[in-house]
């Protein structure tokens, strides 16, 4: 892997981690399309810590309130909010504790990916043209958040995305976009947290294979994670989601087209 390959795999998680075109779909496209050799898991990983730096630092002040507020005043709107996302993280978890190995084999399949693509965008256009968008995220209840995290299991496969499938579960509960794109992000901290030490053994045994290469792309995923954050939280108080959806339908399309070629 060249320095270069490493950046741009960097820049394929940052933006696709939180924007609602699925990084996971782009870690496997990107090497495929490309004739890449797979870089492995442990540099999979060490990408995924460059984004959880990335949510941190961007959120770490409301992290900070709701932790405190989580342990000291429970009944306040960032107390419950605190647990409200404790509880969403669960069925994540489990989701990615019983499919792991499906996910890191089954589900990479590129016509796979491909339709999860086209099929998430098609159901996030129709929720974003039909839901009410009126309910902001301090007013998001215990059911929508459950429901929202148990949506968040989906995105076990690559090309769903993990930030467009709770997003789009926020918008279909009448939230608005930048309430569920914020809910979303806080949502991510947890999941990214726990998939990266999950795997951390992994990559500690293999700590040799660490060069260069990695912190290049850890770098580069954290500082575009921040920035597709920013912007994301930006656009949504102006705009739709179309634009997401074209790129999806446009790349799962370019991967089919290529896969009956090959």
């Amino acid at each position: 892997m060249t320095i270069l390959q490493a950046a741009i795999l960097g820049l394929a998680q940052g933006l696709g981690e939180f924007l609602p075109i699925s990084s996971s779909a782009h870690l496997v496209l990107v090497p495929w399309l490309f004739g890449w050799t797979d870089p492995g898991l442990t540099f999979d990983v060490a990408l995924h810590i460059g984004t959880l730096v990335a949510v941190v630092i961007y959120f770490w002040k409301d992290w900070w309130q709701l932790i405190i507020k989580g342990f000291t005043d429970v009944r306040s709107v960032k107390g419950r909010m605190f647990w409200y996302l404790v509880a969403a993280s669960v069925p994540g978890a489990i989701g990615g504790f019983l499919l792991e190995k499906k996910a890191e084999t089954v589900f990479r399949s590129p016509i796979l990916i491909a339709m999860m693509l086209i099929l998430m965008g098609i159901f996030l256009y129709w929720t974003d043209r039909r839901s009410a968008k009126k309910i902001e995220m301090d007013n998001i209840t215990f059911g929508s958040s459950i429901l929202i995290g148990i949506s968040q299991v989906l995105a076990i496969v690559p090309g769903v995305s993990r930030s467009g499938i709770t997003m789009t579960t926020g918008l279909l509960m009448g939230v608005t976009r930048e309430g569920a794109a914020r809910f979303s992000f806080l949502l991510s901290t947890p999941i990214i947290f726990g998939a990266a030490m999950v795997k951390l053994p992994g990559v500690i045994s293999n700590s040799s294979v660490i060069t260069l290469n990695f912190a290049i792309g850890m770098l580069v995923s954290c500082i575009t994670g921040i920035m597709s954050i920013g912007f994301l939280l930006r656009y949504v108080q102006t705009k739709d989601f179309l634009p997401f959806v074209w790129y999806r339908f446009i790349l799962g399309a370019l991967v089919i087209m290529i896969t009956m070629v090959r």
